[in-house]
């Protein structure tokens, strides 16, 4: 039998907001094998995700990106459940993540771009990640690129 360490305990935890009980569960069922765990584990936040879509949203943050030209900046308003959620690490993390993402790629498609930090998933599927790690309803509302002179 593998030793689950709980140094992979907390890394599949930070990556993916499960409790520590089922990340140890699922750690052991797999022998250990972390890759398939964040797998499983990152299926069963979404799925949790998706159970949250219709709770109703009315806190949040206006988040601003400027980029160090100071000739373009992103903007985006992203909606949570509460005032806890919206003073959140993760969801101003999340608020910053996003208009840099918007200020890059421009706002066309914005949840179906590929995510500039990490090319392999979705902006949308970054959304998902948190709402996972916080436990709440999350919706991105408007986001504008503006251009100094357009």
């Amino acid at each position: 039998m593998t030793k689950i360490t709980a140094d992979q305990i907390r890394k599949l935890r930070d990556q993916t907001g499960a409790p520590v009980m089922r990340v140890k569960k699922v750690l052991d069922d797999l022998g250990g094998d972390e890759k398939k765990a964040m797998d499983i584990l990152k299926k069963e936040g979404f799925e949790k995700a998706a159970k949250r879509v219709e709770r109703e949203t009315k806190a949040g943050i206006v988040s601003v990106y400027t980029h160090h030209n100071h000739k373009i900046a992103g903007i985006a308003e992203i909606f949570c459940e509460t005032d806890f959620v919206a003073r959140n690490e993760l969801f101003t993390a999340l608020g910053k993540d996003l208009t840099m993402q918007v200020a890059s790629m421009g706002d066309k498609d914005f949840l179906k771009q590929d995510f500039i930090k990490d090319p392999s998933k979705k902006v949308e599927e970054l959304v998902k990640e948190v709402i996972a790690k916080t436990g709440e309803n999350i919706k991105v509302g408007r986001v504008w690129k503006i251009v100094l002179g357009e």
